[in-house]
């Protein structure tokens, strides 16, 4: 059963979207995106600084991220060291940024007490597969090599992000399985791309969140039709279809009831348990794809990312 607290924010949400015009391009979503975010933003906690950005070179090309560091009256008791989660936003792979997900950094920064670099990759359909996964490696080497600027320990860098970003972090940690990262926080992840899992047909028609575009989307990120193959091929765009999910680190996956992608969030746990990783399931009972956004009207969202969290620090 849905969470009754869900429909009062898919009645903003919906509000909020109706205003984009019909046939709207991906960069037009963008743009619309980005102002939906604004509007229904919530207010930023006091101990949080969220003003440092950094431009790295990556081959992919010049990307940004944005920095939420805490910054409360206890923020020097570990000497200024902070943990880190590198973030990748959702958004279908072609829209969302740094901005449209500051209510979930932020809090994350400050519920932690921790740094979490929100990064601003590459989207399609300008840039297709592998760009934005190679950014993602690359702002870990960066962290690390960073971590005295940035205040970080480069021991504990965790990776983590939603959706789309939920495959990149997954994917990321994958191929740089050696990097030693402390965790990954997969939050309703894209780790394969099967449109016949169970999950896929119940929640066709979902709340936030539909099949039917999913098709024109996933051909975008691998650049078209004639390379559909990649994403039941390569893991570096599906995670889940790797030969050896073994060595990597323990991971936190939350998916959600009534999400199209939740078979996807859990298959992958699956695969991890079943290489010997440290696995730990959030099912989101009653929940939607994009169920973080909904914390000022649902009070499971607001426990579920203090139970992300938790999880976070426990590591």
């Amino acid at each position: 059963m849905l969470n009754p607290q869900i429909n009062d924010f898919m009645a903003e949400w919906s509000a909020q979207w109706a205003t984009l015009k019909q046939g709207a391009s991906a960069q037009d979503r963008r743009a619309h995106f980005e102002s939906v975010a604004t509007n229904m933003a919530l207010p930023a906690p006091q101990d949080v600084d969220q003003s440092a950005q950094h431009w790295i070179e990556s081959e992919a090309g010049r990307l940004r991220v944005r920095v939420f560091r805490y910054t409360g009256a206890d923020a020097g008791a570990n000497t200024g060291a902070q943990d880190c989660l590198i973030y990748a936003h959702g958004g279908a792979f072609m829209q969302g940024s740094p901005e449209t997900h500051a209510d979930i950094t932020a809090r994350i920064a400050s519920w932690n007490k921790q740094t979490v670099v929100s990064v601003d990759y590459a989207l399609c359909p300008e840039h297709v597969f592998p760009a934005a996964f190679n950014q993602m490696c690359d702002v870990a080497l960066w962290c690390r090599e960073n971590a005295a600027q940035l205040g970080i320990d480069p021991a504990r860098i965790a990776i983590g992000g939603d959706s789309a970003g939920g495959n990149l972090a997954a994917a990321a940690a994958l191929a740089m399985k050696d990097f030693g990262f402390l965790g990954q926080l997969l939050v309703y992840p894209c780790t394969e791309f099967d449109l016949t899992r169970p999950s896929m047909i119940e929640n066709a028609e979902a709340p936030l969140l539909q099949t039917k575009g999913m098709p024109m989307v996933n051909r975008m990120l691998v650049g078209g039709a004639e390379n559909e193959h990649l994403l039941a091929t390569d893991p570096r765009v599906a995670p889940y279809v790797a030969a050896d999910h073994s060595g990597l680190a323990s991971a936190f996956i939350a998916v959600a009831q009534y999400d199209p992608l939740r078979d996807s969030g859990l298959v992958y746990g699956e695969k991890l348990r079943a290489a010997g990783v440290a696995v730990e399931i959030d099912e989101g009972a009653g929940l939607i794809h994009g169920y973080l956004r909904a914390m000022e009207y649902c009070d499971a969202s607001q426990a579920k990312l203090r139970a992300m969290c938790a999880w976070l620090a426990a590591l």
